[in-house]
């Protein structure tokens, strides 16, 4: 029960919903019965029988959200998606919204969970954004499989010669724990293994989640898996998932984990959540495959991509779009009045306070993303989600930046009035959809490592200079004598800024970026060059969420987000 005169949670918002049956959601847009696999009343994933039913039909309107950089102010990305993918219902149209799911890592420790928030969210949300239907402990169980038979290889008489000390594929966990960052294992005498250094990523920071993601089908990961690179021999040559012989295995482990998971919005709004790769050191998007199903399914389609825009829409339109033969009509990007004041300096304690100077500091930090989203020659929406201490001078202000730029501006008001709330938005989105398009990517593939990862830096992310680290420039000789200079580019960054430096706020211009090194990720068809302090095993804050999160009697959850 919500008690009156107090803003509800978005968990008992999610909690007090009443869900329809999934099978009637499912009905909704044409899904049978029979093309369902229940996980309980309220969640399913589709069988392959859906595909080859609707693969021939022509796709819908493909639309992304994305965001400025991302500030403890919040700027509700995910709640804008739900809340879009609600206002195109509610003005008529047949729609269709995809998410990534949840990590644990974020759920307990500081972000909070990535359901939505208000009366614009997915349920059912606590599922969602805890173990759902076990996708993402099915990769972590598969990165696993892969490691330890790497070890068993090595203590079994090691027939490939692999050489311990260059082994780069490391184990996985689907939680923040920084003491596992780096670790030795086969400690305890012979019969315990071969000791080596190792250490442990974020699940969705393992390759094999990336795959999940960019594989067309279940044969397509199968492959994918094979090509993986794991380390190398004592002569130098590389070895892959394949040379062990264990890509079938990891491809059983995945069969159910590739098929996308079908949930709804609070609205009745059908909603895949599916794969859940960072977009800060992964790619950040859902998967292929529920994008191509939303896409053969619904007329308008509403997907997103994690952090900043020069993070997530980056790698959606290089990467997955590229991957995927994939067209966007058009892209929103969503700010906070309250986000744009962080930028200008203002702390968080102060954002309550009218402060257009602050504002208009912080504006070209919106000015930069337009201009990039824009260099992808897709139409531009700018969605301001509304706070209640957002004046109507600094609103204005975001406003005729917007207008200057060239990019259409909807004041989003979601949270509060779910799809409601989010008429004027859809309305500026099926408008921006009939705009000419001049869709294109920043980069050509064949493009060498180093212009590839320039084009991103300098163009994109407003760097002066990009230098290499001796470790970073001995990766790019073994890439190119590997053969795999075509690999697209997934910049691991920091998404606190649109530099690699966390405290550049604003927009930085002119900097110097850093990369570490780069990592290959030949099964995702990417490599990964790794800037400035960016981890691929996040730790946990002082206070971490899982200090809030608590369970009656009743199995009644709270202090989740």
């Amino acid at each position: 029960m919500i008690h009156q005169n107090r803003i509800p949670s978005d968990i008992e918002i999610a909690q007090n919903a009443k869900m329809k049956p999934i099978v009637e959601v499912a009905s909704s847009i044409g899904i049978h019965d029979d093309e369902l696999e229940l996980y309980g009343p309220y969640k399913a994933k589709v069988t392959r029988g859906l595909w080859e039913r609707i693969k021939d039909r022509p796709d819908g309107k493909l639309i992304l959200v994305t965001a400025i950089t991302p500030t403890p102010a919040g700027e509700g990305k995910t709640t804008t998606s739900v809340g879009l993918g609600q206002g195109l219902a509610a003005i008529g149209k047949k729609a269709m919204i995809a998410l990534r799911e949840p990590s644990l890592g974020p759920s307990f420790g500081v972000k909070g969970g990535a359901a939505g928030g208000g009366y614009s969210q997915v349920v059912p949300m606590e599922d969602i954004n805890l173990h759902f239907t076990g996708d993402i402990h099915a990769v972590t169980t598969a990165h696993n499989l892969v490691s330890a038979m790497i070890d068993n290889h090595l203590q079994q008489g090691n027939e490939l010669g692999i050489d311990p000390r260059r082994i780069v594929w490391r184990r996985v966990l689907d939680l923040n724990e920084r003491a596992l960052r780096s670790v030795i294992v086969g400690l305890g005498g012979k019969p315990h293994g071969v000791p080596r250094e190792s250490g442990f990523d974020i699940t969705v920071a393992s390759e094999l989640m990336a795959i999940l993601c960019l594989s067309t089908d279940l044969m397509d990961l199968k492959e994918r898996v094979g090509r993986i690179i794991i380390g190398y021999t004592y002569d130098n040559r590389v070895v892959k998932v394949g040379h062990l012989g264990v890509a079938g295995s990891v491809a059983v482990l995945l069969k159910d984990a590739i098929k996308p998971n079908l949930v709804q919005t609070l609205e009745g709004v059908p909603a895949f959540v599916h794969g859940g790769p960072f977009a800060n050191i992964a790619h950040g998007c859902n998967s292929i495959q529920a994008t191509r199903h939303g896409l053969k399914l619904a007329d308008y389609f509403v997907t997103e991509a994690g952090f900043g825009a020069e993070l997530g829409a980056e790698k959606f339109f290089d990467i997955k779009c590229r991957m995927a033969g994939l067209r966007p009509d058009a892209v929103v990007l969503v700010a906070s009045v309250r986000a744009l004041k962080m930028h200008g300096g203002v702390q968080k304690s102060d954002l309550s306070r009218e402060n257009v100077d602050a504002l208009n500091s912080g504006l070209p930090n919106l000015e930069k993303h337009i201009e990039n989203l824009k260099s992808f020659g897709v139409p531009v929406v700018v969605a301001v989600n509304r706070f209640p201490t957002d004046s109507r001078e600094e609103l204005d202000a975001v406003m005729k930046r917007c207008e200057a730029l060239g990019a259409s501006f909807s004041l989003s008001e979601v949270w509060a009035k779910g799809g409601q709330g989010g008429i004027d938005l859809a309305e500026k989105v099926v408008e921006a959809c009939k705009k000419s398009n001049g869709f294109r990517f920043l980069y050509d593939a064949q493009a060498s490592p180093r212009e590839k990862i320039e084009a991103i830096a300098k163009g994109l992310y407003g760097a002066g200079d990009v230098q290499y680290t001796d470790a970073a420039e001995k990766d790019l000789a073994s890439i190119h004598d590997l053969g795999l200079d075509h690999l697209l580019v997934c910049m691991a960054k920091t998404q606190a800024s649109i530099s690699d430096d966390p405290a550049k706020v604003g927009r930085p211009d002119g900097f110097t970026l850093t990369v570490r090194e780069v990592r290959i990720s030949a099964g995702a068809g990417f490599m990964v060059p790794i800037t400035g302090s960016i981890m691929t095993m996040p730790g946990l804050p002082k206070k971490p969420a899982a200090l809030d999160i608590d369970i009656d009697a009743e199995g009644r959850i709270t202090g989740l987000f």
